[in-house]
C-alpha cells in the first residue's frame, strides 16, 4: 500500500473530503424532516454498501477487504455510528454552522490519541494550528452566557466520538486498505442499526429517496478521502485541515437556510485558515553531518 507522505496529496483528498459533507450536512438536514435518525442511517448503510461493490469488484473482489483486525473495526464502527446518530440528532436542534463547529472540538482529542497511542510528532506548527483552528470556531460559536441548548451537548459528545474513531482510522491505515476499512464500517453500521430502523419504519415520500441517496454516497466516498488523506500525512496534519468545514458550511447554512453569517464567523473563518496554513508549512531539514 502507498504510504508516501505529501501534505499537498493529503490536501487534496481532504478537499474531496470537505466538499462531500458540506453536501451530506443539507441532505442530512432535508432527510430528516420525514424520516427518524435510525431510518435514514440504515438507508444510508445499506445503499453505502452497493456503491461501494463496484470499487471492490475493480480492485479484486472481497479479497481486498479481508483483514485480522475484525475487533477493532467493529469496536471503532460501533462508536462511529453512536457519534453519527447525534451529529444527524444536533442538525434537527441547532443550526448546521454551529453543529459543524462545535464538532471541531474533536481534533484535541484525536491529536492527544495520536500523539500518545501511535506514536505522532506533535510539533510546534501542529499546536499553533490546533490552537488557531479551536479559537476560531469558540469566535464562531459564541457560547452563550445562558442555557446551552441540548443540541449543542449531543453535538458535543458527538465530536468526542469522532475524534477517537478518526485516531482508530489512522491506526488502521497501517495495515488496512481503503477499501476494507469503509467496507467494515458500512457492514457494522448496517448490523448495529437494522432492528432500530425496522422498529421506526416509514415508507418514504419519493422525494426523500434522492436525499438518501446523495447521503449515501457523499457519507460513503467522504469516508474514503479521509482514509486515503490518512495515508499521506500524519492525524495531526490532516484534521487541523477540516477546520475548512466550519466557515464553509456557516456559509452554506446563511445562503440556504438564512442562518446568520456574521463579522465574528468571518474572523473565525480567518483564523481557522490561518492555522491550516501554517500546519501545511514544510517541516525544517534536518542539517546533514559534516563529513556525511
Amino acid at each position: 500500500m502507498d504510504r508516501t507522505q505529501s501534505k499537498s496529496m493529503a490536501a487534496l483528498w481532504m478537499a474531496g473530503w470537505l466538499a462531500l459533507m458540506l453536501i451530506v450536512a443539507v441532505a442530512g438536514r432535508e432527510g430528516m424532516r420525514e424520516l427518524n435518525v435510525f431510518q435514514l442511517m440504515e438507508m444510508r448503510s445499506i445503499l453505502g454498501l452497493l456503491m461501494l461493490y463496484p470499487l471492490i469488484r475493480i480492485n479484486g473482489g472481497f479479497s481486498v477487504v479481508k483483514t485480522a483486525r475484525v475487533h477493532v473495526h467493529i469496536a471503532r464502527n460501533l462508536l462511529h455510528y453512536a457519534s453519527q446518530l447525534g451529529w444527524f440528532f444536533a442538525l434537527t436542534l441547532i443550526p448546521i454552522g454551529q453543529v459543524v463547529a462545535i464538532e471541531f472540538t474533536m481534533p484535541i482529542w484525536t491529536a492527544i490519541l495520536a500523539a500518545f497511542f501511535l506514536g505522532e510528532r506533535m510539533t510546534g506548527w501542529k499546536i499553533v494550528a490546533i490552537a488557531l483552528g479551536l479559537v476560531g470556531v469558540i469566535v464562531i460559536v459564541r457560547p452563550a452566557t445562558g442555557e446551552i441548548n441540548p443540541g449543542q451537548l449531543i453535538a458535543l459528545a458527538a465530536a468526542v466520538g469522532f475524534g477517537i474513531s478518526i485516531a482508530v482510522v489512522k491506526s488502521l491505515t497501517r495495515t488496512e486498505q481503503t477499501l476494507a476499512i469503509i467496507f467494515w464500517m458500512l457492514v457494522v453500521q448496517t448490523a448495529a442499526g437494522f432492528f432500530p430502523a425496522l422498529y421506526v419504519w416509514t415508507w418514504p415520500p419519493a422525494y426523500i429517496w434522492g436525499w438518501v441517496v446523495v447521503i449515501a454516497f457523499c457519507g460513503t466516498f467522504s469516508h474514503y478521502c479521509m482514509a486515503r488523506a490518512m495515508l499521506h500525512a500524519d492525524a495531526t496534519v490532516v484534521i487541523p485541515m477540516d477546520f475548512l468545514r466550519v466557515p464553509l458550511t456557516a456559509t452554506v447554512g446563511w445562503l440556504i437556510y438564512s442562518e446568520r453569517l456574521d463579522l465574528f464567523t468571518v474572523l473565525g473563518a480567518a483564523l481557522i485558515l490561518m492555522g491550516n496554513l501554517l500546519n501545511l508549512k514544510p517541516n525544517s531539514p534536518v542539517p546533514a553531518r559534516a563529513g556525511a
